[in-house]
């Protein structure tokens, strides 16, 4: 069966790819070769399994795996296959229908992942079967074994970095490098603090932050096995680990004898634990939000308006690439420092639990819970 188009509600954003990508899929070919489907090879079957919801709600409820139904490969497209494919905040937002954008429905859940070309349109150029293509943007629906995508709707990726760095490249890596660069001048020796610190964002900003000479003060909430979890990220260059609660005792002032104080603030929880991170800013420093797990505002006390000068601003990866799609060199850049990080071992992956497709059951219910060191990864 066809299923419906699929179009993102978003007051500047409607693209087709939206529209193709939720049924170009293709079932596994058994016994194939997938480096031998050129342009002229022809499609052996129409179909691949996709984890699909037909309404939002509860992901552990409404999700389900499903074949889909895929049209025959344009001039312009790709048809890859789906490697592996990690369980975001913003999927489980996107099905529970509380995210920005919103695809119609059905949908294919998935933001992000990593695929393999198998067949190129005859009008492919950027593209030849056997490169590694991550998603431009958001809504491709990526938890699905195969796809047919157009060409502008992905960017490749060199295929020499571990497949968990790829797949979980285009969301966190991302947003945590853009904040280290385009919000404050730091230099080698200042200070970022952030909250969420053992958050996929956040150790991504301490690996990126450690190999540019920066200090990073990293707050995360008390826990049973809080001094493995500090010492872990320590490992991967954390400067500090501190409790939340640490942010308002005076022995807070100690640590700042050891660094400077912040220029940069980094807040993916919100509430007090925001208006904490903004009181230890220096002057004229900038506080970015990039994510509210708490699900509290953000309460800015006037003094620091005033008196300390401080700049208070959002992020959100998905509009910075939008802003950038038309000249995706800068796209291009960034993703080409972050494979250098990885290849160096300058940045890796954060702790992954991989599972197959058929175990997205069990996936999305541990994604969901509190506490949750280890993201949940599909495996095609």
């Amino acid at each position: 069966m066809w299923l419906p188009t699929v179009c993102l509600r978003s007051r500047t954003f409607c693209r087709r790819s939206f529209a193709v990508a939720l049924v170009k899929c293709l079932r596994h070919r058994s016994n194939a070769n997938p480096f031998l489907h050129t342009q002229s090879a022809g499609l052996a079957t129409q179909t691949c399994k996709a984890l699909l919801y037909r309404k939002h709600g509860d992901p552990s409820q409404v999700v389900q795996l499903e074949e889909v139904d895929l049209p025959p490969l344009g001039a312009k497209d790709v048809l890859v296959k789906i490697l592996a494919a990690p369980i975001n905040p913003s999927d489980i937002n996107m099905i529970q229908g509380t995210y920005a954008i919103l695809p119609e429905l059905p949908a294919v859940g998935g933001n992000e992942g990593v695929a393999q070309v198998l067949e190129v349109g005859s009008h492919i150029k950027s593209l030849k079967t056997g490169d590694w293509v991550i998603p431009k943007d958001a809504g491709l629906g990526t938890w699905r074994t195969e796809a047919v995508l157009a060409e502008d709707d992905v960017i490749s990726l060199p295929n020499n970095i571990p497949l968990l760095s790829a797949a979980t490249l285009g969301v966190n890596p991302c947003t945590a490098f853009r904040m280290l660069s385009d919000f404050e001048d730091l230099k080698p020796g200042d200070t970022v603090i952030q909250n969420a610190a053992n958050s996929g964002v956040g150790q991504a900003v301490i690996q990126i932050a450690a190999a540019r000479g920066i200090n990073t003060i990293n707050v995360i909430r008390d826990r049973p096995e809080f001094t493995q979890l500090s010492d872990r990220l320590k490992a991967i260059g954390a400067t500090h680990v501190i409790k939340e609660e640490a942010l308002r005792r005076p022995e807070i002032k100690e640590l700042f004898k050891t660094c400077p104080k912040p220029k940069l603030a980094l807040n993916g929880v919100g509430g007090k634990s925001a208006t904490e991170l903004l009181r230890h800013l220096q002057l004229g420093g900038s506080m970015v939000t990039y994510g509210g797990m708490a699900k509290q505002p953000v309460t800015v006390p006037v003094s620091a308006l005033i008196f300390k000068d401080v700049k208070v601003c959002g992020f959100w990866v998905t509009q910075w690439k939008r802003d950038h799609s038309k000249d995706g060199s800068a796209f291009r850049a960034m993703l080409d420092e972050l494979c250098s990080l990885i290849r160096q071992g300058k940045l890796t992956a954060p702790a992954c639990t991989e599972l197959g497709l058929q175990d997205y059951s069990k996936a999305l219910s541990t994604a969901v819970q509190p506490f949750t060191s280890a993201k949940q990864v599909l495996i095609m």
